[in-house]
C-alpha cells in the first residue's frame, strides 16, 4: 500500500513539474496529424510518441475489442474511454477509464496519464519525451481471495493471476503494473513524392518503459512466447494526405509484448479506426495470448482552430521563383513614344533549383530577362536567380572530383546547357546540387553540375583529374 502511495505521489509530481517546465519552455507549433491511442491520448495504437498535443486541443476517444477464443469461449467486448488535453505545445495529460465490465470481473478501471515533450521537431528532425500511466487495481469484490492485491493488465481486463503480492501458498508469480514510466524518441520525416501516390509523412517511434510496458514476464498466463523485450517499444505510422481535411493513418508497433497493427481515418478531427491487437499470436489460446479486434471512434477539438482539429502534414517549401533586382535608373523623357522592346529568339534557362525559366536570346547571344527584357550582362553583379551554383568555388576552379554514392566523378566534356524537363536532382556537393538523367538508373554514370544560371558541367565516374 505505501508503494502504491509513493507511486502516486510521484505522478502528481511528475504532472506538476511537467507543467511548471511546459510554462516556462518556449512552445513551438504542433502537428495534429499524430492518431488517437486507445486508451491513452495521442500516438500510435499502445505505444507513445514524443510530440504532444496542440495547446488546448482536446481528444475524447472511445475504443473497443472482441475477446474470441479457439476453444469456443466468447468474453464479448471490452470497452475503454479516455479524455486528453494539450498544454502550452509541451504537454499533454489526460484520464483513462478501461473495461467497463462488472465488479466480478474485476470492474471499471481508472487511472491517468501525462507526457512531457522536452525536444519537438516542427519539420523533419527528432523528438524526444518522457511519460507516465498509472492505472488502479481491479475490484474482483466478494470473490476476491483475502490479502490479494491484484494489478491492472496491458489490455485493461482484469485477471486474477496478475498480482502484486501473489500470497503463501500459491504458484502465482508477483507483477507490479500500477505505475507505467517511459521515455520515447520520434522521428518526423516527410515522406516520399510520386505522382500516384498521396503526399504523406512519416512517424516513427523508439521507446523504453516499465511497468505495463516490462513487468509479468516470469507470470505465464500474462507473458507471451517470443521472449522477454526487457521495456522496448517499436512504433511506425505512414500519414497519407487524401485531401486538405482529410488525413489516412496506417500503423505498426511492438509494445513490448505483442504487434498491434491498425488504421485510423481523420476527416477534420472527426477518427474512425480498426485495428487488430497481438497480429504475432496464430492459436487464440488466452485472453492474453490471442489475436482480438476492435474499433475505435475519437474527436479531436482545436479552440484555437476555431473548432475540430484540421489534420495536415508537414509544411512543404515554397517552389524557388527567378528574382531579378535591377538598379535604379534615372530616365530622361525626350518624347512621348516608348522606345520598341529588344527583340529575340525564345529559349529556356535551366536554373540550379531544377526550375526552366523563359528568356530571350539576341543575335548576338546576349540574355534578355523580365518583362523590360533586360540584358544580363548590363544588370551584373545586381541580378540574382534563385539556386546554388559552382562558378568560383575553389573546388570547382580546382577541378576536383566529386565523391558521391562511393563512387568519384570528374570533370567530363566543356560546358553545356540543359533542359530541366530532362534531368532530377539526385544529392548535393558542398552546397551545391547535383543532378542526373531523369531516365538514368544508379549506379549514375553522369552527374551534372549547375555552374551559372543555364549552364552546366558534366562529371562522369572513373574519370582521371584534368587538372592537378
Amino acid at each position: 500500500m505505501n508503494a502504491v502511495r509513493s507511486r502516486a505521489r510521484w505522478m502528481v509530481g511528475f504532472a506538476t513539474t511537467a507543467l511548471l517546465l511546459g510554462a516556462a519552455a518556449e512552445t513551438q507549433a504542433q502537428n495534429t496529424k499524430m492518431p488517437s491511442t486507445l486508451r491513452y491520448g495521442s500516438g500510435y495504437l499502445d505505444v507513445p510518441v514524443a510530440s504532444v498535443l496542440p495547446h488546448l486541443a482536446i481528444t475524447g476517444t472511445y475504443s473497443a475489442f472482441n475477446i474470441n477464443l479457439d476453444d469456443g469461449t466468447d468474453f464479448g467486448w471490452f470497452g475503454d474511454g479516455s479524455v486528453a488535453i494539450g498544454l502550452f505545445d509541451r504537454v499533454e495529460v489526460g484520464g483513462t477509464f478501461q473495461t467497463f465490465k462488472d465488479e466480478d470481473v474485476g470492474a471499471s478501471l481508472v487511472g491517468a496519464f501525462g507526457r512531457l515533450a522536452i525536444l519537438q521537431p516542427v519539420q523533419d528532425g527528432l523528438g524526444l519525451a518522457v511519460g507516465a500511466r498509472y492505472m488502479t487495481s481491479p475490484d474482483f469484490g466478494a470473490t476476491a481471495d483475502a490479502g490479494a492485491e491484484y494489478q491492472p493488465g496491458r489490455l485493461g481486463y482484469s485477471s486474477r493471476s496478475l498480482r502484486k503480492n501473489a500470497g503463501p501458498g500459491t504458484s502465482i508469480q508477483p507483477v507490479s503494473t500500477n505505475f507505467s514510466p517511459y521515455a520515447v524518441a520520434s522521428a518526423h520525416l516527410q515522406g516520399f513524392e510520386s505522382n500516384w501516390f498521396p503526399e504523406n509523412d512519416w512517424t516513427l517511434s523508439l521507446g523504453w518503459g516499465d511497468g505495463i510496458f516490462r513487468d509479468g514476464y516470469d507470470n505465464d498466463i500474462y507473458s507471451t512466447p517470443w521472449g522477454n523485450s526487457n521495456g522496448w517499444l517499436v512504433g511506425s505510422a505512414l500519414h497519407l494526405q487524401l485531401s486538405d481535411n482529410t488525413l489516412l493513418n496506417l500503423m505498426g508497433e511492438y509494445n513490448g509484448w505483442e504487434t498491434n497493427l491498425g488504421a485510423q481515418l481523420d476527416v477534420n478531427g472527426f477518427r474512425v479506426g480498426a485495428f487488430v491487437l497481438g497480429a504475432n499470436h496464430y492459436d487464440n489460446l488466452t485472453t492474453y495470448r490471442s489475436s482480438k479486434f476492435g474499433v475505435l471512434g475519437s474527436v479531436a477539438l482545436c479552440p484555437a482552430q476555431g473548432g475540430l482539429c484540421r489534420p495536415s502534414l508537414m509544411d512543404r517549401p515554397e517552389p524557388q521563383v527567378v528574382r531579378v533586382v535591377t538598379p535604379p535608373d534615372t530616365v530622361v523623357v525626350e518624347r512621348e513614344v516608348a522606345p520598341p522592346l529588344p527583340t529575340g529568339t525564345p529559349a529556356t534557362m535551366c536554373l540550379a533549383t531544377g526550375e526552366n525559366v523563359n528568356v530571350l536570346i539576341t543575335a548576338q547571344g546576349d540574355t534578355l530577362v523580365g518583362p523590360q527584357r533586360v540584358s544580363v550582362r548590363q544588370l551584373r553583379p545586381g541580378v540574382v536567380f534563385a539556386g546554388a551554383y559552382a562558378e568560383g568555388r575553389p573546388w570547382f576552379v580546382a577541378d576536383e572530383a566529386i565523391p558521391f554514392e562511393d563512387r568519384n566523378y570528374s570533370k567530363s566534356g566543356g560546358e553545356v546547357r540543359l533542359d530541366c524537363a530532362n534531368i532530377m536532382r539526385v544529392g548535393e556537393h558542398m552546397g551545391v546540387g547535383l543532378f542526373a538523367d531523369a531516365r538514368a538508373d544508379r549506379p549514375y554514370e553522369t552527374l551534372y553540375v549547375p555552374v551559372r544560371p543555364g549552364v552546366w558541367q558534366a562529371y562522369q565516374a572513373g574519370l582521371q583529374r584534368t587538372r592537378g
